[in-house]
């Protein structure tokens, strides 16, 4: 019988995720990081990628994060994620032309402060993942 960790993924929308998994990895900003049953207590911070479920010895589920926070323990992984869909629910078009809006927005030369050039670079990282997960799928 394999073992179990359950995983959720809340997202400010709603629960997308709430099951035992056996595996789940998670794009941490110091790297992609596996959480297995019995893993160390951990909180981490989410950078913009793919989560990936592992069931049945291999991925059964893919979703996109635009970043957020994880806690581990050694039963239990949950991810609060600022922005989260299933990659097969991209549309590459509007990916697009989100990155597209994005590096303009980051390229225009009007003066702005220091937090409102922070938002519009991570909204640009953001953009890059999420149309990357796209043309993974």
């Amino acid at each position: 019988m394999a073992e179990w960790v359950e995983f959720e993924l809340v997202s400010p929308a709603r629960l997308l995720v709430s099951e035992p998994v056996e595996m789940v990895v998670v794009p941490g900003v110091e790297g992609d990081f596996g959480v297995l049953p019995g893993h160390a207590p951990v909180i981490a911070q989410v950078r913009p990628g793919v989560i990936d479920i592992h069931g049945d010895g291999k991925v059964i589920r893919r979703i996109f994060v635009a970043g957020g926070f994880a806690e581990v323990t050694p039963e239990r992984c949950t991810v609060l994620a600022e922005e989260a869909r299933p990659v097969e629910d991209i549309d590459g078009a509007q990916a697009g032309e989100r990155l597209a809006a994005a590096r303009t927005a980051v390229d225009n030369p009007e003066d702005i402060d220091a937090p409102a050039r922070r938002a519009r670079v991570r909204e640009l990282r953001v953009a890059e993942a999420l149309l990357a997960a796209a043309q993974e799928e």
